[in-house]
C-alpha cells in the first residue's frame, strides 16, 4: 500500500470515530441513549437499517460467493420485501403503541418475565457470536495487507467501534452509519467501473455479461424444490422471509434502529426504503463478483487466493506437488484466455454453432481448473490443519490489493472497515441495551435512578465489546463468512420469531406453554442443524412452525389438566 492509501484509510476511520463522538456527546438519560430521543427521520432509519445488515462480511464474502458459485445467492433476499410489509403493518404499530425500549419488553406484558428473559438470552447468544465475527472479518483483510497478528487487529478494530458506541449510544450509531453508507457505495461503484475499464478493448460490459453467463455465473433463479439446495427461489421466498421477519422484527440490533423513529410513519418509511433497495444492492455486489470472475479470465489468478494457505504449503513437504499444480494452472489459464477469445469472436460473428462450441470448451476448461483448485486445497490441508483452504473470502481482497490503483485501494479498504464498524456498533448497542434493561434492570430487586441505568447500559455495551473482541480472537473461517453469520441467525431466529407470532396472534397461549415450547424447539433445531436435516435457511421456517405447534400442544395439555398458568 502506498502512502496515499494509508492517508485515505486512516482519515476515513478517524473521521467516523471522531464524528460519532462529537455529534452525540452528552446523553442525559436512557431514553436519549437507547432511543436517540425518538427524533430519527425515515432516511436515517433506512440507511441505518441497511448499514446494520451490510457488515464487512457482505463486501468481503459476497463478491467471492459470486466468483465461485455465481449470483444465485441473491435469492436469499427474495423474502425480505414481504417481511418489511409485515413488520410495518404489525410489529411497528405494536412496539410504538407500547412505547417499549426493547422488543423483548413486550413479551413480559403478554406472557411473563421468564419468557422475556429466555428470549433476550437467545438474542444475546446468537448476536454476541455474530458481533465477534463482524470484527474478525476485516481483521482477515488487514492481516493480509499488513502481515499483522490477527488478535492485535481484532483488538484495534474493536476499540475503534467501542469508543463512539459507548459514548453516544443509538444516535452515535445512526449518524455515523449515514456517512459509512455513502463511503461504502462510492467505493463499490468506483471498483465496478474500474473492473469494466480493465477488460480487453473488445470486451464490452454486454460481452462481459455473456462471458459470465457462459460460465454459469449469472444463473440467478433456481425453481427446484430440493431442500438441501441452499439457495433457491423457494428457500429465499420462505426461509429468507422467516429469517428477515425474525431479524428485522425481533432482533434488537435492528428494532432499536426504527424504535428511534419520530413516528410510526417515519419508522415504516425507513423499513420500506430498506425493502426496496436491499435486493438491488446485493445484486450489484454480486455483479461486482461476477465481473471480477471475468477479469480473471484474462488476467493471472493464484491457485488459492488465501496467501497464508499458499505460504503454508510452500514451506511443507508438498512443495513440489504444489508447484506442479501451479504449472498446470498456468497452462489452463492460457487455454482459458484462448477459449474466451474464441467465444468473444463467435459472439461478434453471431454464429450459433461456433458460440455453443466455444461455450462447451470454456465449461470443460473451468471443470479442469476447479478440479485443480480442489487438489490444491487437499495439499494445503495435508500441509497444515490450521490454515483455511476455502478461499472465497479472499477473492475480492486479492483483486483489490493486486489490481486497483493507488488511492482506490485505501478507499476500498475503508469501505470494508466502515461496514464492519457500522454493523458491529449496532450489535454492541443492542447487546448492551438488552443486558441492561431486559436482564439487569428488570431483575434488579432494588430499583435505581435513571442515571444509574444510563451508566449501566454504557458499561454493558463496553463489556459486550470486550466479549466480541474475545470471540473474534478465537474465531475461525467456516466455509464462507457471510454464510456463517446467516447460519448462526437461522439456528435461533425461527424460534424467537415463533414466540413473537404467538404473542401477536394467539391470545389463548400463555407464558408457561411458550416457555417450555421455546426450550424444546431450540434443542431440536440445534440437533437438526448438527445432523444436517435441511439447508440452514429452512431452519427459520422449521423453528418458527415448531415452537407454535409445541406451544399449542403444551397449552392444550395444561388446559386439560386444569392448570392455571403462572403469570
Amino acid at each position: 500500500m502506498a502512502l496515499l492509501d494509508w492517508i485515505i484509510l486512516g482519515s476515513t476511520l478517524l473521521f467516523i470515530v471522531g464524528y460519532g463522538v462529537w455529534k452525540t456527546r452528552g446523553s442525559k438519560n436512557v431514553d436519549d441513549y437507547v432511543l436517540s430521543g425518538n427524533d430519527a427521520k425515515w432516511w436515517t432509519i433506512g440507511l441505518s437499517v441497511m448499514a446494520t445488515q451490510a457488515s464487512a462480511i457482505t463486501f468481503l464474502s459476497t463478491p467471492g460467493q459470486a466468483f465461485h458459485d455465481g449470483m444465485g445467492f441473491v435469492q436469499f433476499y427474495f423474502g425480505l420485501p414481504l417481511a418489511m410489509i409485515v413488520i410495518c403493518l404489525v410489529f411497528i404499530p405494536i412496539y410504538k403503541k407500547l412505547k417499549v425500549f426493547t422488543a423483548y419488553e413486550m413479551l413480559e406484558g403478554r406472557f411473563d418475565l421468564k419468557t422475556r428473559t429466555l428470549t433476550a438470552f437467545l438474542f444475546l447468544v446468537q448476536r454476541g457470536l455474530a458481533a465477534g465475527i463482524t470484527i474478525f472479518a476485516p481483521s482477515i483483510i488487514l492481516s493480509a495487507v499488513l502481515g499483522w497478528d490477527l488478535r492485535t487487529l481484532n483488538i484495534i478494530i474493536g476499540i475503534l467501534v467501542i469508543i463512539y458506541t459507548v459514548s453516544g449510544g443509538t444516535k452515535a450509531v445512526s449518524v455515523t452509519q449515514k456517512q459509512q453508507m455513502f463511503i461504502i457505495m462510492m467505493g463499490m461503484f468506483f471498483a465496478f467501473f474500474f473492473i469494466l475499464g480493465s477488460f480487453p478493448t473488445d470486451v464490452s460490459f454486454g460481452k462481459a455479461l455473456k462471458i459470465a453467463g457462459a460460465n454459469n455465473k449469472l444463473d440467478i433463479l433456481d425453481f427446484t424444490f430440493d431442500t438441501n439446495n441452499r439457495y433457491t427461489f423457494w428457500s429465499g421466498i420462505t426461509g429468507g422471509f422467516f429469517l428477515a421477519l425474525a431479524y428485522f422484527g425481533t432482533d434488537q440490533s435492528q428494532v432499536q434502529r426504527y424504535l428511534s423513529g419520530k413516528s410510526v410513519r417515519e419508522s415504516q418509511l425507513g423499513l420500506i426504503f430498506n425493502g426496496i433497495l436491499k435486493i438491488p444492492m446485493q445484486f450489484f455486489i454480486l455483479l461486482v463478483g461476477a465481473m471480477v470472475f471475468v477479469f480473471y479470465q484474462y488476467n493471472p489468478s493464484p491457485l488459492n487466493f488465501n496467501p497464508a494457505a499458499t505460504e503454508a504449503v510452500m514451506e511443507s513437504e508438498y512443495l513440489d506437488d504444489y508447484k506442479a499444480l501451479e504449472e498446470d494452472h498456468l497452462e489452463l489459464e492460457m487455454e482459458k484466455r484462448i477459449a474466451q477469445n474464441a467465444f468473444s469472436a463467435a459472439l461478434e460473428l453471431k454464429e450459433y454453432n461456433a458460440i455453443q462450441q466455444a461455450k462447451q470448451n470454456i465449461i470443460k476448461i473451468n471443470e479442469k481448473e476447479r478440479a485443480s483448485r480442489d487438489t490444491a486445497k487437499e495439499l494445503i490441508e495435508k500441509a497444515s490443519t490450521t490454515v483455511e483452504t476455502n478461499d472465497k473470502d479472499y477473492v475480492f481482497i486479492h483483486f483489490i490489493l493486486n489490481n486497483l490503483p493507488t488511492g482506490l485501494i485505501g478507499l476500498l479498504l475503508a469501505v470494508i472497515l466502515s461496514a464492519a464498524m457500522s454493523s458491529t456498533a449496532s450489535e454492541l448497542n443492542a447487546l448492551g441495551t438488552i443486558t441492561a434493561l431486559d436482564l439487569y434492570k428488570r431483575n434488579n430487586k432494588n430499583p435505581k435512578g435513571d442515571k444509574h441505568y444510563l451508566f449501566a447500559t454504557k458499561g454493558f455495551t463496553l463489556l459486550w465489546g470486550i466479549i466480541a473482541i474475545a470471540i473474534a480472537c478465537v474465531a475461525s473461517l467456516f466455509d464462507n463468512l457471510i454464510q456463517l453469520v446467516n447460519i448462526i441467525g437461522s439456528i435461533f431466529y425461527g424460534n424467537v420469531l415463533g414466540i413473537f407470532l404467538l404473542a401477536f396472534f394467539f391470545k389463548f397461549v400463555k407464558g408457561n406453554a411458550v416457555f417450555v415450547a421455546a426450550i424444546v424447539t431450540q434443542i431440536i433445531v440445534i440437533i437438526g442443524w448438527y445432523m444436517d436435516w435441511m439447508s440452514y435457511l429452512w431452519l427459520n421456517a422449521f423453528g418458527c412452525v415448531l415452537v407454535i405447534i409445541l406451544a399449542f400442544i403444551t397449552q392444550a395439555f395444561d388446559n386439560f389438566l386444569g392448570n392455571s398458568p403462572i403469570e
